[in-house]
């Protein structure tokens, strides 16, 4: 029989305790793809005596991951203890060991990955990542193996589950934000410090990698366009009911002359779009590459043993010697090319807008005045009407545009004396 392969785990949290838990029960067909048996012998933890949900027999633990990194009885490096400063000092030391390194941590990868996948070419070694990105669904692999062949001209998802559980719950409820945030926490699905998910964060990461593996181009989360769900009120998901469409929150990376468009925003989708459909926490990735067309992705945006899953494929891939055959950002270096990235007041778009305004005359002429004059037509436009000496609310949507014009107009809009404070503003895709 042959050796094991030796891995080494960066972390026994959720995800951790679920590699083991699929390795020890699919232990004879992971053997039987991989050609070897594939064992964790060491692991890190910051509490080595805590109780966990896995089977630890076997397993070497200490408390400063740099000593599993380093560990010359370790063949595979796995990385999940999250964050851009330990973790990067451990996949570098591995990656310098000559190790190959296989991560889940999208931050270190949007944030950091241009770096390590140079120190990972200087050493001749590996950094695989498709627990990054959506969880339990295969999409880097997807992107980067079996859509080779296309030029990819837009990537649109909801990559972040907190976010559209929350959405979702506030939809089928009707009820706001904060307490179903607060549900969220209770129930797992969102952390005690919720802001990397409900601010937009964690889905700018995962965009920031599948548009440089789509469109051959180094990471660039720094230059992102980034908005989060805080803002979003029941009443926006209840208006935007009435003209047809849902509240998600999406990250779009779009491909056109004048360069790259990378956002992850709350969007408003036509209720009969496939993402409208897309509930709860699962994760969903639709394509548009000039060969294959439309291409969409489905399944568990998280959760330890979706992810697992993730993890675990990548170590096989380094077994059978796959993943050191594949480009790290899917184009060979020679191929990688720094696109110009759209800015925002650049972008076009279409916009939903709602605001309480005065219930006195004349009104709606000076808000549609305004928009013409910037040359913005009015889709759809919803009046309610004021209750028990209410200010009344106006919402419209308008033709795409482009971002600048809008700003301007929206400006021209609130220096008027009749709209109050806490407009509401979301981009419109189609």
């Amino acid at each position: 029989m042959s050796a094991p392969v030796r891995l080494g785990l960066l972390g026994l949290g959720t995800v951790g305790q679920g590699v083991l838990r699929v390795l020890a029960r699919n232990a004879e067909l992971i053997e039987q793809r991989a050609g070897r048996p594939i064992r964790v012998v060491h692991a890190s933890a910051r509490d080595l005596d805590k109780q966990r949900d896995c089977d630890l027999t076997g397993v070497r633990l200490s408390a400063d991951p740099l000593d599993v990194a380093r560990d010359p009885e370790v063949d595979i490096v796995v990385e999940l203890i999250g964050g851009t400063s330990v973790a990067r000092q451990c996949v570098e030391a591995a990656l310098e060991a000559g190790k190959p390194v296989v991560t889940a941590n999208k931050a270190l990868v949007a944030e950091r990955g241009n770096e390590l996948f140079a120190v990972a070419r200087k050493s001749n070694g590996v950094v695989a990542y498709e627990a990054a990105v959506a969880g339990g669904i295969p999409i880097i692999k997807a992107v980067r193996e079996g859509l080779a062949a296309n030029r990819i001209h837009e990537v649109a998802g909801i990559i972040n589950g907190t976010c559209n559980y929350i959405l979702t719950e506030m939809r089928a409820r009707g009820v706001e934000f904060e307490p179903v945030l607060a549900e969220a926490q209770a129930a797992g699905y969102a952390e005690a410090d919720p802001s990397f998910d409900v601010d937009g964060v964690d889905a700018a990461h995962k965009l920031a990698i599948l548009a440089s593996i789509a469109f051959g181009m180094p990471l660039a989360f720094g230059e992102m366009l980034i908005e989060g769900i805080r803002g979003v009120r029941g009443q926006d998901i209840e208006l935007a009911e009435e003209f047809g469409y849902r509240i998600k929150h999406l990250g779009l990376a779009k491909r056109g002359e004048n360069g790259v468009e990378l956002r992850a925003h709350p969007t408003l989708v036509a209720a009969d779009h496939m993402l409208a459909k897309i509930d709860g926490v699962t994760n969903s990735v639709l394509l548009k590459g000039d060969a294959v067309g439309s291409t969409g992705f489905y399944g568990p945006g998280a959760g330890a043993e979706a992810t697992a899953s993730a993890v675990i494929a990548d170590v096989i891939d380094v077994v059978r010697g796959n993943a050191q055959t594949v480009p790290g950002l899917a184009f060979a270096e020679s191929g990688l090319n720094p696109l110009p990235v759209v800015p925002r007041t650049e972008i076009r778009s279409a916009w939903y807008l709602r605001m309480q305004v005065a219930d006195e005359p004349g009104v709606l002429r000076s808000i549609t005045s305004i928009l013409a004059d910037s040359q913005i037509s009015i889709e759809a436009i919803l009046q309610k009407e004021p209750r028990h000496g209410e200010d009344a609310t106006v919402a419209l949507i308008t033709s795409v545009t482009r971002e600048g014009d809008f700003d301007e107009a929206l400006e021209h809009m609130l220096s008027l004396p009749f709209v109050r404070a806490g407009v509401s503003r979301f981009r419109v895709e189609h």
